[in-house]
């Protein structure tokens, strides 16, 4: 590794769809790597057999490529690298650093109950610290299993946090802690810190930024590089993500899957605006960046200790700025729908009403089929039937002596000028759409054309009874 070279990762486990907490601790990671020159990394930490599935890791890697991601090409899976683990299990074990453990799970329980009545430290007691080899070799010639426990040493671990500056933890309250477990003396499977700590340092890992709900995992691990004379890497733990009232954001949203805002049709460069400003705050008040302008500017000195607001009318709002600024061809290709004339027509006439694309064959599929509606929804606020279908039959006739489109429309909003705008062009809009929000009706014609506009005037004529 080059002098100074800064080295960041990700790290998912692959028990569950990748989402948006996971997905803002990708970004700021990758964030820090732009802005620094430095190196990213994935990993996909595997280690949960029961729990770890393949169509997790791939929604992992396929939300990674849709936020435009890049990281260094060799993807790390821990459940590839138990041979790597167990070396270090056993230097621990030889050390006498780390001991075999054959407590019961029932043994175990009873030892927190009794801890808790007597309102102590609720961690393991160090009963098996002192087992001979003989009567290791004898339990394990019996078929029993064990878990690898280090030797935590009474202290106090204190680390400087990028973001929380000085953390200090006592660890009287953390105890003899499994790293490994299903030791049966030969074979050992590594668990969660242990791993960790190894792929960091293997692979040169100096910043570690992730969730504050990491936060006292870090003593652990921390014990663990100290245990096997390892460097230390840069902590950086980011807010909690937080709902509008400012509780803890709720499984709904939280586990909610990258992939189903990107199936409700938002866009990956509004979820990184989104995201980046889940904690972080520019210099100024600007909102709207793009990847560059967020890297060029991006410290870890701009994230905030408190927690971070999940606002998702500003997801919307962001979304719907990303919509408005591409083309209506660029929009086309990204509602997997033709390229021609008339769906151009149909983007121009909601592009200003969308949030998301899924919001589009919402306003749109009036164009392709007249729902049912009430007469009544022609009538203009305190207008009457009689002045709306004097107006509609105006517009009919119009639409019989002019037809070119420019025509028809300067006459119909000449008429809505000396009648009123309300009273003409309300229900010609009901008319042409059957709905009470669309768009207007001059941008409706305009897909529909004059022939199919005129005969649906005919239709709400008679649904006025005229």
């Amino acid at each position: 590794m080059k002098q100074g070279e800064v080295r960041v990762r990700i790290a998912p486990s692959p028990t569950g769809y990748f989402h948006i907490g996971t997905a803002r601790t990708a970004l700021f990671n990758y964030l820090y790597a732009l802005k620094t020159g430095g190196k990213f990394y994935l990993r996909i930490e595997d280690t949960d057999k029961e729990r770890s599935e393949k169509k997790y890791e791939e929604d992992i890697l396929e939300g990674m490529k849709w936020l435009g991601f890049t990281y260094e090409p060799e993807v790390l899976r821990q459940s590839e690298r138990g041979e790597i683990y167990g070396k270090y299990v056993r230097k621990l074990l030889e050390a006498k650093k780390a001991y075999y453990c054959f407590c019961s799970k029932e043994l175990l329980d009873k030892e927190r109950e009794e801890q808790m009545a007597k309102k102590m430290p609720q961690v393991y007691s160090g009963r098996c610290r002192n087992l001979s080899e003989g009567e290791i070799e004898e339990k394990f010639a019996k078929g029993e299993r064990a878990v690898v426990r280090i030797m935590t040493p009474l202290m106090e671990i204190t680390f400087s946090d990028a973001i929380r500056g000085e953390v200090k933890f006592d660890t009287q309250y953390i105890g003899d802690f499994a790293i490994a477990k299903n030791a049966d003396g030969k074979t050992l499977e590594a668990l969660y810190h242990l791993a960790v700590v190894i792929d960091d340092y293997e692979t040169n890992i100096t910043l570690v930024i992730r969730g504050e709900d990491h936060l006292a995992n870090t003593p652990k691990q921390i014990l663990i590089q100290e245990a096997l004379d390892l460097p230390r890497p840069e902590y950086a733990h980011l807010p909690l993500i937080l709902d509008e009232k400012r509780a803890k954001l709720s499984k709904r949203f939280a586990a909610t899957a990258l992939s189903d805002y990107r199936k409700e049709g938002y866009l990956p460069e509004a979820m990184r605006n989104f995201l980046t400003l889940l904690g972080w705050h520019p210099v100024d008040d600007k909102e709207i960046f793009t990847l560059e302008e967020i890297a060029a500017e991006f410290t870890l000195e701009r994230i905030q200790k408190g927690g971070a607001i999940f606002d998702g009318k500003k997801l919307r709002f962001l979304n719907a700025h990303y919509l408005r600024s591409k083309s209506d061809v660029e929009l086309a290709g990204l509602l997997e729908i033709e390229v021609t004339e008339q769906n151009c027509k149909k983007i121009a006439a909601v592009k200003e009403r969308m949030d998301t694309l899924s919001q589009f064959s919402i306003l749109t599929d009036f164009f392709d089929a007249l729902p049912e509606y009430p007469a009544e929804r022609l009538i203009w606020k305190k207008s009457d039937k009689e002045t709306t279908g004097k107006n509609l039959l105006k517009i009919s006739e119009i639409f019989n002596t002019n037809n070119n489109f420019s025509q028809a429309k300067m006459a119909i909003e000449t008429y809505a000028e000396e009648e009123g705008r309300g009273e003409v062009l309300w229900p010609l809009r009901v008319a042409l759409s059957g709905k009470e929000a669309s768009p207007g009706p001059i941008e409706i014609m305009e897909v529909l054309g004059l022939a199919e506009s005129q005969e649906r005037v005919k239709k709400a004529l008679k649904n006025l009874g005229f």
